[in-house]
């Protein structure tokens, strides 16, 4: 993320560090969250039901990304406690871009900015520092882009943060166990502040190894980047030299291949029955709601994934 003094909680998913975050916001004093209509499930099915318990949850359009910010800015208010928004959105493959600007917003306001950079991280440049966003709280994890596998998420957050959250583990004050708890509850330095309590870390381990070996073989985002893009605009390109049925099969071709993440999106009313029928021939992809999300890996050849357009042609007709 190029940060440059922010703090880091780790957690098993980015579900567990959000409802972290939303228990340290003052939802009494502000009981409005600004969010957008595209965000992934774990922060969409949350806030839905805060919604349900009176707190007003504003969704702006996510699409078209381009200008998803400016939405967001308009959204902002005095009443908002938070701006919950994502940097790639998961349904559409789209890359937002201008939250600085939100950031820039939400201070004014006196509100807090968290990025959901899921989809960016080790597939699109995300840069803390060049982007301004070191007051940002920004939520990922590993399982995708960085090869991680499951429990590797974590929460990134200002330094001097003072937030306390109501949902607090007892990490929170493990360097004060062996004193009598006195003078309400304590939080500890740095990522103690947003820490859980016990569970399995064993994944971390894991995942350091996979960092290693990224940087033994000089596998960085920026090379990560060019070769997502140079994937994504093969399956573009191949996939509209298929000429196949727009009402059967299509894609959005006004978002240039330069603001798309790391998967291609295809849109089809039987997305679920082409998924189906490609896993059957060996041709791993998956889908939401009528969004057929075509995903390449780096270890994947160019004549690997022509094959798989040639298959998924011959599923769609």
């Amino acid at each position: 993320m190029d940060d440059v003094d922010g703090e880091i909680a780790l957690g098993p998913n980015t579900h567990a560090l959000v409802t972290l975050f939303l228990s340290a916001l003052p939802l009494r004093d502000r009981p409005r969250i600004v969010t957008t209509d595209g965000e992934f499930h774990s922060l969409r099915r949350q806030l839905d039901r805060l919604a349900e318990e009176g707190i007003e949850v504003v969704k702006v359009q996510s699409a078209p990304a381009s200008s998803v910010c400016e939405r967001l800015i308009e959204a902002l208010d005095t009443k908002t406690a938070a701006v919950m928004a994502s940097s790639v959105f998961f349904g559409t493959g789209e890359i937002a871009c201008g939250f600085e600007q939100v950031l820039d917003a939400c201070r004014e306001a006196g509100s807090r900015l968290l990025i959901d950079a899921y989809h960016s991280l080790n597939v699109v440049p995300f840069s803390i520092k060049q982007d301004q966003l070191k007051d940002a709280f920004i939520v990922g994890g590993g399982y995708k882009y960085c090869e991680l596998g499951e429990g590797n998420c974590f929460l990134r957050f200002p330094k001097g943060c003072r937030l306390r959250p109501v949902i607090t583990g007892w990490f929170s004050e493990f360097d004060r166990l062996e004193k009598e708890p006195s003078g309400g509850v304590f939080y500890g330095p740095g990522a103690e502040r947003f820490a859980g309590s016990t569970y399995d870390p064993t994944s971390h381990y894991r995942a350091a190894a996979v960092f290693d070996f990224f940087g033994k073989m000089e596998i960085t985002p920026k090379l990560l980047r060019e070769v997502s893009q140079h994937q994504i605009r093969l399956l573009a390109d191949g996939f509209d030299a298929l000429d196949l049925d727009p009402n059967a099969i299509a894609r959005d071709r006004s978002i240039p291949i330069e603001r798309i993440g790391g998967f291609l999106v295809l849109h089809t009313p039987d997305a679920k029955g082409i998924c189906g029928a490609l896993r059957e021939r060996g041709v791993y992809t998956d889908f939401r709601g009528d969004a057929l999300r075509l995903g390449p890996a780096p270890y994947l050849s160019d004549r690997q994934l022509l094959d798989a357009l040639g298959i998924l042609a011959e599923t769609v007709r």
